[in-house]
């Protein structure tokens, strides 16, 4: 089983189905729409909100731990890449408010859920 969620690049590593051609993330050796063989497939971690919500309660525990400062709401969505898979993230954002369907994201892979931030006006042609 494919456990690194990132690509060497740092982005968001998936996989491509040999036979059939869906993009799936996280990676898996199989395709989950016709079973046959997945290769490993860099996703370029740049798309839109799809759809979100607000965690305004703090998950049970375990395995959730209480960070020192306190439980604070969080956003999380999921975003719709380039390559048309969609992917659950935690939205970095500084008002909750500020959150809308369609917006221009990044996204990054690592430890534990994936995260999603806004892109600058500046990056969003880049």
């Amino acid at each position: 089983m494919v456990t690194d969620r990132r690509s060497p690049s740092g982005g968001l590593e998936g996989s491509r189905c040999s036979g059939c051609s869906v993009t799936v993330y996280p990676a898996d050796e199989a395709c989950p729409r016709c079973g046959g063989p997945a290769e490993p497939a860099g996703l370029s971690g740049r798309g839109t909100l799809w759809t979100w919500t607000v965690q305004r309660y703090a998950p049970k525990s375990p395995p959730y731990r209480v960070p020192a400062g306190g439980f604070a709401p969080f956003a999380l969505g999921y975003v719709e890449l380039a390559e048309g898979v969609r992917v659950a993230a935690v939205l970095e954002v500084d008002d909750l408010d500020d959150i809308r369907i369609g917006m221009p994201l990044t996204v990054t892979g690592g430890r534990g859920v994936p995260r999603a931030r806004a892109l600058d006006p500046g990056e969003e042609g880049s």
